[in-house]
């Protein structure tokens, strides 16, 4: 089963830049706007992991986290008949929400997502979340992610672009590495 990881470009929660999709921190992880290539592609018991953006900002990379794919729906009106908390919102000027479809079918005038036909196929609801949230968690986080990932990938390499590039595959074992990597980061993390 393949499963993947990529750069959210515009997200780094550790830097008060939300990542808006996938949603990783609600016990229903989903996917809905972000990569259609990847949720076209995963299937049931696929894993997806995401990494913060760099945009020239002095602050390393991360992996932010990732979730098992659950389920794919068809499109988001589905989603949005099943998870309507993830409707396209926004708290003051952040953008919330992963389903930018309106219940009649057509884009939300608030989205600027092009391409919205493609966008709105294969939603993903997630189960298995493993996110790094707290700021220590995120500090060991940037210190180790492109460590863990040059091991994981056997490339050599000091910034994320590297080791990773856009997005890359994980086989099975390297699924499993990369979640107890970030489980043991969230443990060593606590109080």
């Amino acid at each position: 089963m393949p499963s993947y990881i990529f750069v959210s470009p515009g997200s780094d929660p550790g830097a008060g830049l939300a990542l808006v999709d996938p949603m990783l921190s609600s016990s229903r992880p989903t996917m809905g706007t972000c990569r259609p290539d990847l949720r076209r592609m995963v299937k049931p018991g696929d894993h997806i992991f995401v990494i913060s953006g760099s945009r020239g900002r002095s602050l390393p990379q991360y992996v932010i986290g990732g979730m098992q794919i659950d389920e794919k729906l068809d499109d988001q009106l589905e989603a949005l008949r099943r998870v309507p908390e993830n409707a396209l919102h926004f708290d003051g000027e952040q953008r919330r929400g992963n389903i930018i479809a309106l219940p009649d079918g057509t884009q939300d005038p608030r989205d600027r997502h092009s391409k919205f036909e493609t966008r709105i196929k294969n939603y993903v609801l997630g189960r298995n979340p493993v996110v790094l949230e707290t700021p220590k968690e995120v500090e060991i986080g940037r210190d180790r992610s492109v460590r863990i990932l040059s091991r994981l990938f056997n490339v050599e390499g000091e910034r994320m672009q590297q080791v990773v590039g856009r997005g890359r595959k994980l086989s099975p074992v390297q699924v499993d590495l990369l979640r107890y990597a970030l489980e043991d980061i969230k443990r060593e993390a606590r109080p």
